[in-house]
């Protein structure tokens, strides 16, 4: 052992309800653990996950802070729903400054280990400096330790895990661990959630590599209480009838993110080729959710999740035979099989696992792998730079560059530094790094399929992604926009609508009044407050709770679980004082205007798919400026103005 613990105040204390009531401060430089009682004020303005971490690494992480150096700070924080019955409330998040960005870098993940954290008695977790040697850190019951881990370093996640577990016996042990990616500091290392979840985005197991940290286990044994139980019961199940309601459960249910799968190619919007075509060939033939059948019986559930959207994997057949895992999210099944033109589900399961096993973001390995492919096809490197051929499609290629990327080997030490820095390195190859703010992008191509979704690529606080925003009513059956740039179809049940978690003042300007088209800029702004919302308290953004759950039943939710009054309109403010307060910390460490845009192929080249040209620079800019009118900030530098300041009550630091 190497250093002690840090343990639990009396009950009558602290926080009460909802909250553990407690955060845990580790300094593995000095080797001290230390705990510290969560403020009631934080909670009310800040309410848990996202918004605890971006209070705490706004008011602590100085300016000039290397992202890999001792300085940087990394924190979990869960949400006060996390622990309870709330449906899919699992979720924690996980936020440093980025190693790929040099902004804001956050993750937001589920399975079992947020409610581990919240049971041993902590609602966050801050990790500071840098360990001079191999470390892990167990958590459990109102105390902590920091363990020597170099038995551990040099282990994939999958190893580790089972590793960690057997050193412990305790087989349920929820393990927060890097592999040979975090270790060797790939831009974009992962931290893996057990064997197959992550936080993956933004290169946060970088971080951990780089403070010699290899894993934080936890375990615990505490409950959440509950203040208002009758209150609690009955809001709690008023949720469950929304989410149940949506007509969107059912197809969730059987297929999860896999639905998008056929959508996305019959508009031409999927990423093929690094973006140069927008309809694979053979894509409905292999991979789709036409094909999941053959490969899953059964659906994988998150804590407290009655969707079970993820699908137990197991393939019978072929040169992947045999293998089984929790796999086929939509994301790398784009990532891997449009973006590198990889052929078949067995192969794209097999890549997944890989990047399990090496701790690795399969967005930004998939693009990077991408943009590999397209130097290789435009003769910027040969197999003599390689080793190997790297085609489209290249199953064994992909593998092997996979690998040398994780180990930073040759052309891999190149590519995991992320597109935007290995784009300097290779002269010709920087207008296909297709990245926004140092962040691979993914899923649909602006040029096929203009929507909140994917303008949201460009205002998003941590870079190119698609999970920060997201119209919560979109609607996949339709791909048009009534007003070019500026709306898009709404066509849902009247039910839908009227039913939409939404403040009516703000639904009146989000939907024409006639047609219902969504209004892009306003629903973006909305979108990206509901969301943070639902990382700040610990809920999941699959389809059938993003659209049904909003501020009205969050506050009903929030204030009988931890009886502190929160109205809908306060759930609101604080989804947008959060997102403000990212804000600031980027433009602290440096965003620009100009960073908030697409990269020159969306602008420059037409897609290979009939009628989709690129995108006009003067209508983006106008429906950006619209955005930033409607949060309230500088039109056109997109900077939070004092009086949105204000009334927010963020005050601006240093």
């Amino acid at each position: 052992m190497i250093a002690g613990t840090a343990f639990r105040r009396p009950r009558h204390e602290m926080m009460e309800y909802g909250y553990a009531g407690r955060i845990l401060d580790i300094d593995l430089t000095a080797g001290t653990v230390a705990g510290k009682d969560l403020p009631e004020e934080m909670a009310r303005q800040y309410l848990g996950g996202l918004g605890f971490n971006s209070s705490i690494l706004y008011r602590e992480l100085k300016t000039g802070t290397d992202p890999l150096g001792p300085g940087n700070i990394l924190v979990f924080s869960t949400g006060p729903l996390v622990g309870t019955s709330v449906p899919t409330a699992c979720r924690t998040e996980a936020s440093a400054l980025s190693p790929a960005t040099g902004l804001f870098g956050t993750a937001n993940s589920g399975n079992y280990w947020g409610g581990e954290l919240k049971c041993a008695g902590y609602d966050a977790l801050i990790i500071r400096g840098r360990s001079d040697r191999p470390v892990y850190i167990r958590v459990r019951d109102g105390s902590a330790d920091i363990l020597p881990a170099g038995h551990l370093w040099g282990k994939n996640a999958w190893e580790a895990i089972r590793a960690i577990r057997q050193e412990h016996g305790d087989p349920e042990m929820q393990v927060a661990v890097i592999g040979q990616a975090g270790e060797n500091r790939v831009r974009f290392a992962s931290i893996e959630n057990g064997p197959f979840d992550a936080w993956a985005r933004t290169g946060l197991g970088a971080v951990m590599g780089a403070k010699n940290l290899k894993a934080v286990a936890v375990r615990g044994t505490g409950a959440v209480r509950v203040a208002r139980p009758r209150d609690f019961a009955a809001a709690l199940e008023d949720t469950r009838r929304a989410i149940y309601s949506s007509p969107f459960y059912e197809a969730f249910k059987r297929f999860g993110t896999m639905l998008a799968s056929i959508p996305y190619y019959e508009f031409g919007s999927l990423p093929g080729r690094n973006y140069q075509t927008g309809m694979p060939e053979n894509w409905m033939e292999s991979r789709t959710r036409k094909q999941l059948p053959a490969l899953s019986s059964r659906g994988i559930s998150c804590q407290a999740c009655p969707i079970a959207c993820a699908h137990w994997v197991r393939i019978r057949e072929g040169p992947y035979a045999g293998l089984e895992l929790k796999d086929m999210e939509v994301t790398p099944v784009i990532g891997f099989g449009a973006g590198c033109d990889i052929g078949g589900l067995p192969a794209i399961a097999a890549l997944c696992g890989a990047c399990q096993q090496y701790g690795m973001d399969m967005v930004s390995a998939s693009a990077c792998v991408a943009f590999a492919m397209e130097m290789y096809q435009r003769g910027i490197i040969s197999r003599d730079d390689l080793g190997f051929a790297l085609p489209w499609g290249d199953e064994e290629g992909t593998f092997k560059l996979l690998d040398m990327i994780a180990n930073r080997r040759g052309i891999g030490n190149d590519l995991a530094e992320g597109t935007r820095l290995a784009s300097a390195r290779f002269p010709g190859s920087e207008d296909f790094s297709i990245h926004v703010k140092g962040l691979e992008c993914f899923l649909a191509d602006p040029r096929a399929r203009w929507s909140t979704w994917t303008f949201g690529y460009i205002t998003n606080i941590r870079g190119g992604d698609h999970l920060r925003t997201r119209n919560p009513v979109e609607n996949l059956r339709y791909n048009q926009n009534p007003v070019p740039y500026r709306t898009e179809k709404f066509g849902l049940p009247d039910r839908v609508f009227e039913d939409l978690d939404m403040p009516g003042e703000l639904k009146e300007a989000a939907f024409d009044p006639a047609t219902r088209g969504v209004d892009i800029p306003v629903m973006s702004k909305w979108s990206e407050d509901l969301i943070t919302i639902y990382n700040s308290l610990g809920m999941c953004i699959r389809p059938p709770v993003l659209h049904t759950v909003g501020p009205a039943l969050f506050s009903r939710l929030t204030t009988a679980l931890t009886g502190l009054d929160i109205s809908p309109e306060e759930m609101a403010k604080a989804g947008e004082r959060i997102w403000n307060t990212i804000k600031l910390f980027n433009l602290k460490h440096g965003e620009r205007p100009d960073q908030s845009d697409y990269p020159p192929r969306f602008y420059r080249d037409r897609l290979a798919v009939p009628g989709k040209d690129p995108l006009d620079p003067r209508m983006v800019r106008a429906v950006l400026r619209e955005y930033y009118r409607a949060r309230g900030w500088d039109p056109e530098t997109g900077v939070p103005t004092p009086e949105k300041l204000s009334e927010l009550n963020i005050k601006r630091g240093v």
